[in-house]
């Protein structure tokens, strides 16, 4: 469990420092234009840090359930979310999937954040949405991959 709650917290310092290096401008100028996609993934896996502290504290405070065998998905957990939030990002930036909100001046990159937030956070239900938008417009079956899952954690 301690395992798990410090790889957490590694993964948080990590995500405020790169976090707090944007506004210094020291990305790269070639990464400039990838900025949004940049900080859908930062939030993203924020989001799966998130719920990786919650199931920690939920399975080993309440539940009294800890099983070291998860600790490979609390390794996994906040890389899949990063990748759910460009993924996000991308079908928004698309037009595949539509925030149907009113956009303000500079508010535009809230909207692929907070989608992105969602994405990170709870993965394989977006997947699975993210499979019925490509089952609806490009006639693509789901993947198996999910179906024999039991627990999210």
């Amino acid at each position: 469990m301690k395992q798990a709650v410090i790889l957490q917290i590694i993964v948080l310092c990590i995500l405020g420092i790169v976090w707090s290096l944007i506004p210094l401008g020291v990305l790269p100028e070639w990464l400039q234009s990838y900025l949004v996609a940049i900080q859908c993934m930062l939030i993203a896996a924020l989001a799966g840090v998130l719920y990786c502290l919650r199931a920690i504290y939920v399975n080993y405070g309440v539940n009294m359930a800890w099983n070291s065998y998860w600790n490979v998905w609390y390794l996994l957990r906040p890389v899949a979310s990063a990748i759910s939030g460009l993924v996000a990002y991308i079908f928004l930036k698309a037009g595949v999937i539509i925030l149907e909100a009113d956009t303000a001046d500079g508010a535009n990159s809230y909207g692929y954040f907070a989608f992105a937030f969602i994405a990170g956070y709870n993965v394989d239900n977006f997947l699975r949405r993210i499979e019925g938008v490509a089952k609806s417009t490009f006639s693509v079956e789901p993947s198996s991959a999910g179906r024999n899952d039991k627990n999210d954690n």
